[in-house]
């Protein structure tokens, strides 16, 4: 198993969150899940140890300082270790009002979102992996890289928030380089099944996020939790200051 004897926090118990702390569990991990909302995280918790995996859940609000420092001590002292540290909770991502008409505190919304929640728990692992000799922070969205140009206006201040995340994820990745932690984000240029089945518009959209790649297919949830694990294992070692693909083609690095 890719992550066996290795410890994971994952923030976020939506649709992505549990299925990247799914596939921590599959490959071995101790998963520790922490959301805003408790009982989610626990209901994503029980799933896994049913099927035979190691989980706890935890109610935090990863934009509370004190909280996540809180919650990575005590894993810390509990299990002995902390060797990843995901971020994923939700940042408010489709906001649909023109640049020219949004007030300056909804387009920061997601940025200010981002931003502090990625901060503060990168920083909380960061110091222990650190200390500990290694581990490996991961982050969602990533950069376009000049691959594509918004067209519509239903983007709000969603893609400089993930352009904030790449720059953080570069200068974490120059500073604890040398001590052995890694740091990289994770692209997918949407996930149809993370999108709520009533959500209006829901099958145009994934019409749309599908005829975008080059596979003909989009990015599934297992796809998601699959390349996770592979990027926080010991495999992935020489992984850092980098983003991952996992687009299908939808975004074209370059």
């Amino acid at each position: 198993m890719l992550l066996e004897g290795k410890n994971a926090l994952v923030y976020g118990a939506g649709d992505i969150g549990a299925a990247v702390a799914r596939g921590f569990a599959r490959e071995g991990a101790a998963v520790f899940l922490a959301s805003r909302t408790g009982s989610r995280a626990e209901e994503v918790a029980a799933a896994i140890r049913a099927a035979g995996g190691v989980a706890a859940a935890s109610e935090v609000d990863a934009l509370d300082e004190a909280q996540v420092e809180e919650f990575v001590g005590a894993v810390a002292t509990q299990a002995g270790s902390v060797d990843v540290s995901f971020n994923l909770i939700g940042i408010d991502d489709v906001q649909g009002v023109p640049l020219t008409e949004i007030s300056f505190d909804d387009y920061a919304q997601p940025l200010l979102k981002a931003v502090r929640s990625t901060f503060l728990t990168a920083r909380a692992a960061a110091r222990r992996m650190a200390a500990q000799g290694g581990g490996a922070i991961l982050a969602f969205g990533g950069s376009s890289n000049g691959s594509e140009i918004p067209r519509d206006h239903a983007f709000g201040g969603l893609l400089v928030a993930f352009e904030a995340v790449e720059a953080m994820r570069r200068q974490f990745s120059a500073e604890l380089g040398a001590n052995g932690v890694r740091f990289v984000t994770l692209r997918t240029g949407g996930v149809p099944e993370s999108i709520p089945a009533e959500f209006d518009g829901r099958e145009e959209i994934e019409r749309s996020l599908t005829a975008a790649t080059l596979l003909g297919r989009t990015a599934t949830l297992e796809d998601v939790g699959t390349v996770a694990a592979f990027v926080a294992s010991d495999r992935a070692r020489t992984m850092t200051a980098a983003t991952v693909n996992v687009s299908a083609g939808a975004l074209i690095d370059f």
